[in-house]
């Protein structure tokens, strides 16, 4: 304990700053700021109190357990509103026609939390900093109002993120208002990039002129780039082109990248809050692969319901390679009739799991190769982190970007589709790719070898970017002291 010079007595040390934590009702949005909550909680000095409703809370309980100390919950009641439906609070199982009216109804916290502030504004529990997701846009003002920072936190790329703000910033639309191939420039992005309207966010390409959710959503993003920084959940390696100076479309607001913030598989074994697959019984089944990376994953998210053509494609494909695969096809996926009967039948070579998988863990292992997956963020760099190279399937919302990094820039993902929701590929396509990606690419041969090699090579980028002294950790440390001064002041 400190003393003072004129005294000799001990002072007390300053009170821990109180760091309002907001996430997004959206399991890919929740998930990696509660683990960004965690790192923060361990480091000392910080107390962080996380607003969830009813239904979010219980996905609270690992954070609240391991920093019993550091994280309190705060439990607010789901706010209603008319263009949402009643006892829904969360995107899971929501259609995408009313992701805006989520985000929307969500915005109805501020007055409560606003209360919650302001009543602790002369005490211990005052709260000095806002992080929010970048789907909380109304927290910016928000903390405006309470005169104290807000930090936006993106679970998504540095360059997804750039490119969703740039469209409500610049609200560019198509010459041909049917035309789905329009092509929609970037022109404040390195590189220029362009992109056909069909491949942009359902949440831009829906937006009606003066409808009241249109005007919500545009509004989130732009108060997003008045917030005093992003932190993304990303690192240097992967996005050194988009973090190497500000970006108009943030705002030119610093970004700091934390990234990966990805567990390890016993942490995140059933983080998702629903029963899994017992991650020692799938890594007992991929055990039996005495070669390494013969085995496939296949997964388009926890929330993604891929459709019955995407479906039948994928599922020819893998009996006609005979490719070894795990599928986390989730409960509703449509697959052939006959497929998972068949499946079993051959030798044990291919498995679908119908429940929450253990994909961190079944990623790690040894026999994994290839992970066939929609390019959803969490799910890239999980992959990234494992140092498994990536059959990209985009559908929608950010996922045609994250594979164009992948694919275009970092090198460490391979095609199987551009096509989306709208077009499903043929069978004889897949096939094509997954026998490209399987057949000796793991052992330095095939012809996508190289993009096998460049996964591992990421994987050892991002473990040194959150190790002592990478460029993750730093930028961690000096978000961790910068909010700890907070704190400290009067």
């Amino acid at each position: 304990m400190a003393t003072t010079a004129a005294t000799d007595r001990p002072t007390a040390p300053p009170p821990a700053a109180n760091v309002l934590v907001v996430p997004y009702p959206a399991q890919g949005h929740t998930i990696p700021l509660l683990d960004l909550a965690g790192l923060l909680a361990s480091r000392g000095g910080i107390r962080l109190t996380v607003v969830a409703t009813p239904a979010t809370a219980p996905l609270l309980a690992p954070l609240l357990a391991a920093h019993r100390d550091a994280v309190r919950e705060l439990v607010i009641p789901f706010p209603s509103h008319p263009a949402f439906p009643a006892g829904v609070e969360s995107a899971k199982g929501l259609s995408p026609a009313l992701f805006g009216a989520l985000m929307v109804t969500y915005a109805g916290l501020r007055g409560p939390l606003g209360d919650w502030v302001r009543a602790r504004s002369d005490g211990p529990d005052r709260v000095v900093a806002v992080l929010s997701d970048f789907f909380c846009g109304w927290t910016q003002p928000l903390a405006a109002e309470l005169g104290v920072p807000r930090i936006a936190f993106s679970p998504s790329a540095v360059y997804g993120t750039a490119v969703l703000h740039s469209l409500f910033r610049r609200m560019p639309r198509r010459e041909d208002a049917d035309d789905e191939e329009s092509p929609i420039t970037f022109p404040d992005i390195p590189g220029a990039p362009a992109y056909p309207w069909r491949q942009l966010t359902l949440l831009y390409r829906t937006l009606k002129d003066g409808d009241e959710v249109s005007e919500g959503v545009k509004r989130n993003f732009l108060w997003n780039m008045e917030s005093s920084a992003f932190v993304s959940n990303t690192f240097w390696r992967l996005e050194e082109r988009y973090l190497s100076a500000p970006l108009a479309d943030l705002g030119f607001r610093r970004v700091r990248a934390v990234g990966p913030l990805a567990p390890d598989a016993d942490a995140a074994s059933n983080r998702g809050g629903e029963t899994a697959v017992a991650a020692a019984d799938m890594c007992a089944w991929l055990d039996r692969f005495a070669e390494d990376g013969s085995v496939v994953y296949v997964s388009f998210g926890s929330m993604a319901i891929l459709h019955p053509p995407h479906a039948a494609a994928l599922a020819t494909a893998l009996e006609r390679t005979g490719v070894a695969f795990v599928w986390a096809a989730g409960p509703t996926v449509a697959l052939p009739d006959g497929f998972e009967e068949r499946v079993a039948a051959a030798g044990g070579r291919g498995r679908v799991i119908r429940g929450w998988a253990p994909q961190v863990g079944v990623l790690r292992h040894r026999a994994l190769g290839w992970f066939v997956t929609h390019c959803g963020w969490n799910s890239v760099l999980e992959a990234c982190a494992a140092g498994v190279a990536m059959l990209a399937w985009p559908m929608t919302a950010d996922q045609f970007v994250n594979a164009r990094l992948l694919v275009d820039e970092a090198g460490a993902a391979v095609p199987v589709s551009w096509g989306g929701l709208s077009a499903a590929p043929a069978a004889d396509e897949v096939a094509r790719v997954l026998e490209g990606a399987v057949c000796g690419s793991g052992k330095g041969r095939g012809p996508w070898a190289h993009v096998a090699a460049r996964a591992k090579e990421l994987a050892e980028e991002a473990a040194a970017a959150v190790s002592e002294g990478g460029a993750s950790r730093q930028e961690l440390e000096a978000l961790v002291r910068e909010l700890r001064e907070l704190g400290s002041r009067e």
